[in-house]
């Protein structure tokens, strides 16, 4: 399975994939899914929201445990992140039939659609559109770069978007969702263990910070005559990574824009986008607004308007506890010989999104560098198959019983 799922989507000169919503790449993933499924003679569907699903059983039947993640990517993602979730998922149920393990409830691999958001802007668009964190208005205004909407994008590739929005009937037939995730981090490096358990997910969000100066020429306009936006977004980056340091937290400005973007052009906008992450939410407010007024006294001071606009923001997520807790027990976390750490982690995941519809779980494999969202990102075999095998022991015992 991840030998024929690596080299789609795969970019030649940085080894990164770009595998992008409702794109080529991304249809092949998809069609890598359905096949899977077939192959497995799983009960195939796709929901009104794009979200792919394979049942094992009956899905009517209702108190189903669910697996899964997603297959699209970051621009030059690495290979592990989403992926790895699929393709475990698919490993655990060949694990279980192996076992000639019997269930009390049906079972469900699921790939969430458009998860990281790099096409549109806002991330886990599948499961939000699903659990009615998205609304259908909201969603119909996603555009990506090159002014196409979600809508359209669907439309191209072959899937019918007028039909977008909640699926409470589907989600209400979910009694536990338990995501596996490579983790984003070092903490099970750290630590010496493959397999961890998540605890919580911090409070996040995207911020587009825009400054508006003037255009001028960059070697006729005197120093002292300008009102250039670069200079007040390069002093904000640096308020970001001050205020981040000083709380615990992280904040980073990942992605900019500039107009008119000649070289020998003074900009007349500049706009950067800000994410910032932290444990609490007062943290977190705490952080964002230290950056929002150092950013208006630097726009002040050389003369630039500013504009800030949140475009996305998950709260905290607690996992629920007695899910969690089963979790631990069925992994032997009190047991001599096996310790399975608990772990909170700074990154969004569908899980969180579900969160608050479905009992959620998640299970992370160790990550030896921390490293993701990059080509570099890695995980050893002996770990991927050891996170197999956590879930599976995971999805038999939530099943029978």
């Amino acid at each position: 399975m991840w030998r024929d799922l690596r080299p789609i989507g795969r970019h030649a000169d940085s080894g990164g994939y770009r595998r992008f919503a409702w794109t080529g790449a991304d249809a092949e993933c998809r069609a890598w899914f359905e096949e899977q499924a077939r192959d497995r003679g799983l009960h195939y569907e796709v929901d009104r929201n794009g979200n792919q699903w394979a049942w094992l059983g009956d899905p009517a039947a209702g108190d189903a445990v669910v697996t899964g993640s997603h297959l699209d990517s970051v621009p030059d993602g690495g290979a592990f992140d989403g992926p790895l979730g699929v393709v475990s998922s698919f490993a655990a149920l060949d694990e279980l039939r192996a076992r000639g393990a019997r269930f009390d409830k049906p079972l469900a691999v699921v790939n969430f659609g458009d998860e990281e958001g790099a096409r549109f802007g806002l991330a886990c668009v599948g499961s939000r559109l699903a659990a009615g964190r998205l609304t259908v208005e909201q969603a119909g205004r996603l555009t990506d770069g090159d002014g196409v909407t979600l809508p359209q994008a669907m439309e191209a590739a072959g899937y019918d978007p007028e039909g977008i929005g909640p699926d409470p009937e589907r989600l209400a037939r979910i009694g536990a969702f338990v995501e596996l995730h490579v983790e984003q981090g070092r903490a099970l490096d750290l630590s010496g263990d493959a397999v961890g358990i998540a605890s919580s997910i911090w409070p996040h969000g995207r911020w587009r910070f825009d400054f508006r100066g003037e255009a001028n020429h960059a070697g006729t306009t005197r120093l002292v005559d300008r009102r250039d936006p670069m200079l007040s977004y390069a002093e904000t980056v640096l308020a970001a990574r001050r205020e981040a340091r000083l709380a615990g937290a992280v904040a980073t400005f990942g992605k900019i824009s500039v107009e008119p973007n000649g070289v020998n052009a003074i900009p007349s906008l500049v706009r950067g986008w800000l994410d910032s992450r932290a444990e609490d939410q007062t943290t977190l407010d705490t952080v964002v607004r230290a950056i929002e007024e150092a950013a208006r006294d630097y726009a002040q001071e050389h003369g630039i308007e500013l504009d800030v606009v949140r475009e996305s923001f998950t709260p905290v997520v607690e996992f629920e506890h007695a899910l969690r807790d089963e979790l631990a027990r069925i992994l032997g976390r009190d047991t001599a010989d096996l310790k399975v750490p608990v772990l909170g982690t700074g990154a969004g995941h569908d899980a969180g999104i579900l969160s608050g519809t479905v009992p959620t779980a998640m299970l992370f494999v160790r990550n030896p560098t921390g490293v993701s969202h990059s080509p570099a990102e890695h995980a050893a075999e002996d770990d991927c198959l050891a996170g197999v095998t956590a879930l599976a022991d995971v999805l038999e015992g939530l099943a029978r019983r």
